[in-house]
């Protein structure tokens, strides 16, 4: 399965993160992206958050004011099946990084901007099974640009899957 990466976003702290056009990605998370509370964002297990464009657009015709960027993820990604997208998966985002997701991200109200009446819990994992947000830890550093590949790979042997 193949796919492209739509949007890079980043933020000194908190949401919308911006958008830009290259960016590095290291064990630590993006280079230029910071997160507000290390205690549920960020560390090594969840050093990016992957979001899927197909997903936010499903959003906003179920009248989201949704963006990409809007729910603090740093990769929004096109093309992919994203229900298929669950811990154990592995990423290779354009040609050098490579992530393997780590959890479903737990949705908090530091979002609720992005959904009708607040209802920021519309993309729980529990709630909506696929439309949940996801976090990866960075398995091998790398630069990617808007326009990139986004490949899936196989689970690694021992993975989270």
């Amino acid at each position: 399965m193949a796919g492209i990466i739509h949007q890079i976003s980043t933020s000194d702290g908190g949401v919308p993160k911006l958008p830009v056009h290259q960016a590095l990605v290291t064990q630590a998370g993006i280079v230029g992206d910071r997160q507000k509370n290390r205690l549920f964002h960020g560390g090594p297990n969840r050093a990016v958050c992957l979001y899927s464009l197909e997903v936010i657009g499903r959003l906003r015709t179920e009248g989201h004011p949704i963006a990409p960027g809007t729910t603090g993820e740093n990769v929004t990604v096109s093309g992919i099946d994203w229900p298929l997208v669950r811990p154990g998966v592995r990423l290779r985002l354009g040609a050098e990084a490579e992530v393997e997701v780590t959890t479903y991200t737990v949705p908090c109200k530091n979002i609720a901007g992005s959904f009708a009446d607040g209802r920021f819990n519309r993309i729980s994992q529990k709630a909506a099974p696929g439309d949940s947000r996801v976090y990866a830890r960075v398995l091998r550093e790398g630069w990617i640009t808007i326009g990139d590949a986004v490949e899936t790979l196989e689970p690694l042997q021992g993975s989270l899957l």
